[in-house]
């Protein structure tokens, strides 16, 4: 969840959990979630900010004059993430996704063999070890003597 890195996520939210229930969700949709998330966090903020600020007029306090306020919803919890999956959709159909996938099948090869299981022989075959251009020469053209 790239969109998230800079953003200030509870330990006990678990990314692999997310990834599983985002499951052909595309890169927009994931975006969409983690946006939705952060949005609620901001949303809960600004809620409990207003009811400190009323808290404290009724109280006859300026609620301006304190200086080392901490933000009352400092990271995106779980019960975010939780209203944002609420309203979460795929926008794409699984029917869409099959075609993208025989149509990635039909045009990168390397990834065809992978999907029908086939073992994927080396595109390159690489020298032995012991090969004459490596070995040392007992010319004087050495570059770097």
């Amino acid at each position: 969840m790239a969109v998230l890195r800079k953003s200030p996520i509870a330990p006990d939210v678990p990314f692999d959990f997310c990834a599983d229930m985002t499951k052909d969700f595309t890169g927009a949709d994931i975006t969409e979630l983690c946006q939705r998330a952060a949005k609620a966090a901001i949303r809960d903020s600004i809620a409990a900010e207003e009811e400190r600020r009323r808290a404290a007029a009724e109280a006859g306090e300026d609620a301006d004059m304190e200086e080392d306020v901490k933000d009352p919803v400092p990271l995106i919890t779980r019960v975010h993430f939780e209203e944002a999956f609420h309203a979460a959709r795929r926008s794409v159909t699984t029917h869409d996704l099959h075609k993208f996938e025989e149509f990635r099948k039909k045009f990168d090869p390397v990834y065809a063999k992978k999907a029908s299981g086939e073992a994927q022989a080396p595109g390159i075959e690489w020298p032995e070890h012991q090969v004459a251009q490596f070995e040392a020469a007992d010319d004087d053209d050495d570059l770097y003597d």
